[in-house]
């Protein structure tokens, strides 16, 4: 007989302590935490208000469709209170880690890209420009020394 390998799947599971990211209502772009699973298509969730997540995210039930699973998860019993997932929530760094997913960056940019002018654009495309040119010339002159 061979040995057997099991790996576990790189899914991310709807379970109590998988931080989420809301997508839509007054509390769009926050994080939150599960806190209970209802049923197969709503959970209970709660998030602090921190630096990342500020005014935090009222205790309140949502459907799966409204969130989308982060890969963080922090460790809270089922039905934990807001003290008991606030504590968890710092331990685990949740900001810290929220801010250092390259999700969180590419949100930052997209925002920061919506939020330009013509002008600043404008700005943008001769930069792209400039750096283009300098690459192209550096290129040349490493296969004109080969």
């Amino acid at each position: 007989m061979g040995d057997a390998t099991i790996v576990g799947s790189k899914w991310r599971l709807v379970e109590v302590g998988r931080v989420v990211l809301l997508q839509s209502g007054p509390s769009a772009g926050r994080l939150a935490t599960i806190v209970e699973i209802i049923d197969h298509k709503r959970v209970l969730i709660d998030g602090p208000a921190t630096e990342a997540n500020p005014g935090g995210v009222a205790r309140q039930a949502l459907p799966l469709a409204e969130v989308l699973l982060t890969a963080i998860v922090v460790p809270v019993p089922r039905g934990a209170r807001f003290g008991a997932v606030k504590a968890a929530w710092e331990k685990a760094d949740v900001d810290g880690q929220w801010k250092a997913s390259n999700w969180y960056k590419k949100r930052l940019q997209q925002e920061r890209r919506k939020a330009l002018t013509d002008f600043d654009r404008f700005k943008v495309l001769r930069l792209k420009k400039q750096r283009r040119f300098e690459e192209r010339k550096a290129l040349a002159k490493v296969k004109a020394s080969a």
